[in-house]
């Protein structure tokens, strides 16, 4: 990268962790900030960013508080991002990349693709459809918005409904829980994998969004099979939907289109051989 630093905002996040050291195998100059070093949430949060940042270097911003389930954490979330654009006023990034989220597209858009309307139904799709604004705003034509579409790893610490759950039921001696027939087709993609496209895009310090999906949507009982398969058999069970439960979407496919145009050469993990990955605890 030209002797460029980048710098990673969030290293000390499942996401922002698993960039730096794909950052570190292309060989970039790569510095990675965690809560330690700069708490966004503090009052001098700005000040406390532009003393770490280096003026021209390239930046990812992985930081946030998620999933943001309120209003009132999405609003914490634009204000971290806020501190974070009064820093980089006072010293200025040659490039931005910012981890967003698939949760900014319209639930109707099928397939989604990059030009695909931004119109989130969620708090947390709200957050960061406002963060991209906001950092749009502050960096221009050097700004790209990663979208990553449900993302699962050995080190994810959240258990959202999908493989991260399913491998923790799993590890625990199951059953393995589904909602109803676990019908609902979704987009998972490996973490080493939006790492290493991730790690791409800074090094071109390619503008506009990307979206992180493999194109290979899958119905949340064949997922929940493979890894009771994986973890030796465990059961695999159906239960009824909480009360008053409805799945704010249930079937999203993307058209990779794009991905394959701009890196021909970039192969995603099918999701037989990304949950192998994550019961062996490889997120890289």
């Amino acid at each position: 990268m030209n002797g460029v630093p980048t710098i990673v905002i969030g290293a000390g996040g499942f996401v922002g962790g698993a960039l730096l050291r794909a950052l570190d195998k292309l060989g970039a100059d790569a510095r990675g900030l965690g809560r330690a070093e700069v708490d966004l949430e503090a009052p001098d949060a700005a000040d406390r960013l532009a003393a770490r940042l280096v003026p021209g270097a390239r930046v990812a911003f992985v930081s946030a508080r998620a999933p943001a389930k309120t209003m009132a954490m999405a609003m914490d979330n634009l204000r971290m991002a806020q501190a974070a654009c009064a820093a980089f006023a006072r010293v200025r990034p040659s490039y931005l990349l910012y981890v967003s989220s698939d949760a900014v597209y319209d639930d109707e858009a099928n397939p989604v693709t990059e030009a695909s309307r931004v119109a989130p139904s969620t708090s947390h799709g709200v957050m960061h459809a406002a963060r991209e604004a906001t950092f749009r705003e502050a960096m221009g034509e050097v700004f790209c918005a990663l979208r990553p579409t449900l993302v699962y790893g050995a080190g994810d610490p959240h258990s959202g409904y999908g493989p991260n759950r399913f491998r923790r039921e799993a590890q625990a001696g199951g059953p393995v829980r589904i909602f109803g027939e676990g019908e609902e087709r979704r987009d998972h993609v490996w973490i080493g994998d939006v790492a290493r496209l991730g790690a791409r895009l800074i090094a071109e310090a390619r503008p506009g969004a990307f979206n992180a999906a493999t194109g290979r949507s899958v119905d949340f009982a064949s997922v929940a099979r493979k890894v009771a398969a994986l973890a030796g058999g465990v059961r695999v069970e159906s239960i009824p939907r909480p009360a008053g439960y409805k799945a704010h979407l249930l079937h999203r496919h993307f058209d990779v289109a794009t991905s394959f145009k701009t890196y021909p050469d970039f192969r995603f993990a099918d999701l037989d051989e990304g949950l192998a990955r994550a019961q062996r605890g490889i997120d890289e």
